[in-house]
């Protein structure tokens, strides 16, 4: 066991306790296998990592764009971003000029790079799964069951059918495929949608098709957890969210109808949380960040059919940084957020840092723009872990 040492915790200017001992190590945490540069700087905690990227997330386009792709620049140094606009991103063609519009709603100076994938409905061809190879900015082909979530309505309808040529020709270029886990049958529980899925739809896939690199982009039960890491380590991952990890489903319901928690997959029973919390926190590589954040305007939200969606990227960080320390493995952080997603993709890990500040902050109720407001996960609440930037 290494060396442990304490600090006092002095009050801040923000209120923060004072008087209280914090138990750290003078660069690991206790029982931590590899060093991850935790130190006290005066009476703060400071965490340096690897600079994450972020592996499943919503731009949007339009108006919508601009205002929210500085949240995921600041911090992320790559993303996935998912391709169901409207119309939606089906051909590599639209995936350019998609991209283009993203690095041209960047903030001035910044180095972040869109990683686009493609939206696979019945009629994509194998031949675009090598346009898309081709082009170099084409990373991974998204499967909507259609209806399933937001923008799906142009989904897959019968994926072993139409769409087994284009899956065998992903194998062939090592394109991966991206699961929006659920099954749409309305006859079937919408709490059960995720393990119905796995058992009739994603099980199947992996045995007809054991070469295919697949993620189950956002899981959120235990039957999730158990199934990928079932799997053949490289070939099965998963993304996951901030809310996923933090909220269970009485967070849906806690002091009246929180509509801006509610996200599809939807929030699962308090055992789902933990299973999860306690596979992204084991170190495993098969599990890496996945915001899904997705911005909808408020009264999108607020109304009497509201949209499935949590915006997540301003808080991210801190929340995925809270339940680590709550689970005794900030040792464990920098895998999940920096490492495990460019691993399996095959890309290089970031080489810039970034440092959490254990400082607390409060969340904005809301972040105003032109076209109207978006309230973000957290909104009004107060966090104990800031991000901030640190040079290369």
């Amino acid at each position: 066991m290494l060396k442990t040492s304490f600090f006092p915790c002095k009050a801040n200017a923000l209120g923060a306790p004072s008087g209280f001992p914090i138990k750290l190590s003078s660069t690991v945490l206790v029982k931590a296998k590899r060093p991850i540069h935790l130190k006290a700087s005066g009476a703060k905690m400071e965490l340096s990592i690897t600079r994450p990227d972020d592996w499943h997330l919503h731009l949007r386009d339009g108006e919508l764009l601009e205002a929210v792709v500085p949240h995921s620049s600041h911090h992320f140094g790559r993303a996935i971003i998912m391709p169901n606009l409207k119309p939606p991103v089906t051909t590599t063609a639209a995936a350019v000029s998609y991209r283009q519009s993203i690095l041209k709603a960047l903030p001035e100076n910044s180095d972040f790079t869109p990683l686009m994938t493609l939206y696979l409905t019945d009629t994509t061809s194998p031949n675009e799964i090598k346009l898309a190879r081709e082009s170099g900015v084409v990373f991974a082909v998204k499967l909507y069951p259609a209806g399933a979530t937001t923008n799906s309505q142009e989904g897959v309808t019968d994926l072993f059918g139409k769409c087994l040529p284009v899956l065998e020709e992903m194998v062939q270029q090592n394109m991966p495929l991206l699961v929006h886990g659920e099954v749409t049958d309305p006859d079937v529980d919408v709490f059960d949608r995720e393990k119905v899925f796995i058992d009739t739809v994603l099980s199947p896939l992996i045995q007809k098709l054991p070469q295919l690199k697949v993620v189950m982009e956002h899981i959120t039960t235990k039957d999730a957890v158990n199934f990928v890491q079932s799997c053949r380590e490289g070939f099965v991952a998963a993304t996951v969210t901030p809310q996923h990890l933090a909220l269970n489903r009485n967070s849906l319901f806690k002091g009246g109808l929180q509509p801006h928690s509610y996200c599809l997959p939807v929030l699962k029973r308090e055992i789902h949380r933990q299973a999860i919390v306690s596979a992204v926190t084991s170190g495993s590589k098969r599990f890496f960040l996945g915001t899904d954040s997705a911005p909808h305007e408020r009264t999108k939200k607020e109304c009497s059919c509201g949209c499935a969606g949590v915006y997540n990227s301003p808080v991210a960080l801190s929340v995925y940084a809270k339940i680590f320390e709550e689970a005794g493995a900030l040792d464990k952080l920098e895998a999940f957020t920096s490492f495990n997603g460019p691993d399996f993709y095959g890309l290089p890990r970031n080489t810039s840092k970034i440092k959490l500040s254990k400082t607390q902050w409060k969340v904005p109720s809301s972040f105003s723009f032109k076209f109207g407001e978006i309230v973000p996960m957290s909104a009004g609440e107060t966090l104990d872990w800031l991000p901030l930037p640190l040079s290369p």
